[in-house]
């Protein structure tokens, strides 16, 4: 089965579509950040051409490590980010964010952190459940009509909130929970195939040890001298056209590793066999 290829997010956006997740790039020291750095640079080196941020991610610092990794950015590079929370000082250490005039505040937060005149891919980084949903897509609506977002993407949603949310504004990407050993999300991947929106699966490899937690990945890693993690985002792309895995890490070895999924190919009868691994 074919595994890779590009897509075109919002049905013009191209990008290769297996992408890279900056969330894990937050250094606490010097020597953590120039590691951080090169890992960034590294996955723009090996071809990648999607990376995913967020304001959340150390509240802007992912950002602007991003945007000092890799700016000036290359032609073709799509720095997505994401809106919707606020640090707080207490609880959680954070909250919900959707008021119209908090994500308006947000967005210029972010084209200013990452140097950006316009944010091809603005995602919604959970619905808020105080401010009606109209209210909340609208003013991205409004960005992207000012130029200031090019397309508007969810994060975390169900089905009936998708249909809900697309019905205010054309939405080109969803980001959910999802993997090889955790399909809770399916229906929302089957939505998503059919409208043809982009799925972009976060913790994509299984919390990093699927080798461990099933033994049949184990064995196709065996058979097509691949690393557990390899096969199991062979399997997201041979799974759906629309699904971008974004895998992250902070590591340089194991940034090559996810890449290198890219090149792994299973055969019909080992995709149908990890198909049937899943947590009961």
């Amino acid at each position: 089965m074919t595994a890779s290829g590009t897509f075109r997010i919002g049905g013009d956006l191209e990008v290769r579509r297996l992408g890279f997740g900056a969330m894990h790039l937050l250094p606490d020291s010097a020597e953590a950040r120039a590691a951080c750095l090169a890992v960034a640079r590294r996955a723009v080196e090996l071809g990648v051409t999607l990376v995913d941020t967020a304001h959340m991610y150390g509240w802007g610092a992912n950002e602007d490590l991003v945007a000092e990794a890799l700016h000036p950015y290359p032609e073709g590079l799509v720095i997505a980010t994401k809106v919707g929370f606020r640090r707080t000082s207490s609880g959680e250490g954070w909250r919900h964010a959707g008021a119209p005039d908090d994500l308006r505040a947000q967005v210029d937060e972010a084209l200013r952190r990452l140097r950006l005149d316009r944010i091809e891919l603005l995602q919604l980084h959970r619905l808020d459940p105080g401010v009606p949903l109209p209210d909340q897509l609208g003013a991205l609506r409004e960005l992207r009509d000012e130029g200031k977002v090019g397309r508007i993407g969810l994060s975390e949603v169900s089905v009936a909130e998708l249909s809900a949310a697309r019905a205010v504004v054309d939405i080109a990407s969803v980001q959910n929970r999802y993997n090889l050993l955790d399909r809770e999300h399916e229906p929302v991947l089957k939505a998503c195939e059919a409208a043809g929106i982009a799925f972009l699966p976060w913790r994509p490899v299984a919390w990093g040890n699927s080798g461990a937690m099933s033994a049949e990945i184990a064995a196709v890693a065996k058979e097509l001298d691949a690393t557990p993690t390899q096969i199991a985002l062979a399997w997201l792309l041979a799974h759906s056209p629309v699904i971008l895995p974004i895998p992250g890490t902070a590591n340089i070895a194991h940034l090559e590793e996810n890449v290198g999924a890219e090149a792994v190919r299973l055969g019909q009868e080992q995709y149908d066999r990890l198909s049937r691994t899943k947590i009961p």
